[in-house]
């Protein structure tokens, strides 16, 4: 039965991660409508859906700017619904329900052509990790069943060592000899992908705080680049105070993020698995969140985000996973 947990059906990895991709996922689809809907009615938002529509294809629909606000506002309000059902069913994913399975694959095609109004790149990662989930070993898992063996090489026939003669005395033992113990050794690709975690925490950490530090002590340069770059925030109530308060509130947010991040690359050293699937949430996220300040100028968030595809798809191997399992078995 569904959403009942077997003693020796252990959850595959990629469902653990497809399930947190969601959830994940769907939280920062949540921000970004907000994000979308607050901004919808600035003057550079009016500016480009005007420019849209005085040139083809734009020209071509026959609206106005009014209906394609609507249309914009109409198509966020279905992301938001979406994604917060899917983020609840990617928890229930978690625990086994082949129904939250099948309405979070359901609501992945709204969530992904919907999500376009807000560019798309996160929906499209929740609607890949709802395709995951009917994938083996996860199709099996969800059915109760084990995962189907993988093929493997036929292995090679040693030829028979010559006979002993054998010992008066001695009865002979014609078993196979006693397999040698496997070391386990850390696969290069563990500790590259923790070494790169630690470097960039912590070269994150201390631009973060000399960012801090500088704004403590010089605040009306931070403030004037603010003010050149939106000049409405004071007509909007936003004063410089809570400029500066919010701006301190992040750089404690991140910085806390990157000690936790470089905390998890610890244990991820040391062979805990949770730890890798909590890590290669935070590296995606980040280099999700980091691919989105590219796409609207933040060039030098180019540094973190390989940093981030890299850890993940040194985590990913196929010579890390295992080294994961021998540990975390008895």
């Amino acid at each position: 039965m569904a959403g009942v947990s077997e003693p020796n059906l252990e959850r595959p990895r990629q469902v653990t991660m497809a399930g947190w991709l969601i959830m994940v996922g769907s939280v920062f689809a949540l921000g970004l409508v907000v994000d979308r809907l607050s901004g919808l009615h600035t003057l550079e938002t009016q500016e480009k859906i005007n420019d849209f529509l005085s040139t083809p294809p734009g020209s071509d629909l026959g609206v106005g700017a009014d209906t394609v606000v609507t249309g914009i506002r109409t198509l966020a309000m279905v992301t938001a619904g979406c994604a917060t059902a899917a983020g609840i069913l990617g928890f229930q994913v978690l625990r086994r329900s082949r129904s939250a399975r099948l309405a979070v694959t359901v609501l992945a095609v709204p969530i992904f052509f919907a999500g376009m109004v807000t560019g798309g790149f996160i929906t499209s990662v929740v609607a890949a990790s709802a395709a995951i989930l009917w994938l083996q070993p996860a199709r099996s898992w969800f059915d109760g069943k084990p995962a189907p063996a993988r093929r493997t090489a036929p292995a090679a026939v040693a030829a028979p060592a010559a006979m002993a003669p054998p010992v008066p005395g001695v009865a002979a033992y014609p078993g196979p000899a006693p397999a040698p113990a496997l070391v386990e050794a850390r696969p290069p690709a563990v500790l590259w992908a923790s070494i790169l975690t630690w470097v960039c925490t912590g070269l994150v950490t201390l631009g973060l705080l000399a960012s801090a530090v500088a704004l403590a002590v010089s605040p009306d340069l931070m403030l004037d680049q603010v003010h050149k770059d939106n000049p409405d925030l004071a007509s909007q109530g936003i004063s410089d105070d809570l400029l500066i308060v919010v701006t301190y509130l992040m750089v404690a947010g991140l910085v806390a993020w990157c000690v936790s991040a470089a905390v998890l690359a610890v244990l991820v050293f040391r062979g805990v698995d949770w730890a890798r699937i909590v890590l290669l949430v935070s590296a995606a996220t980040c280099g999700v969140l980091c691919l989105i300040g590219t796409a609207v100028g933040a060039f030098l968030l180019v540094v973190p985000l390989a940093a981030s595809a890299v850890v993940v798809a040194m985590l990913l191997r196929s010579d890390s996973r295992p080294w994961f399992d021998r540990r975390r078995s008895p």
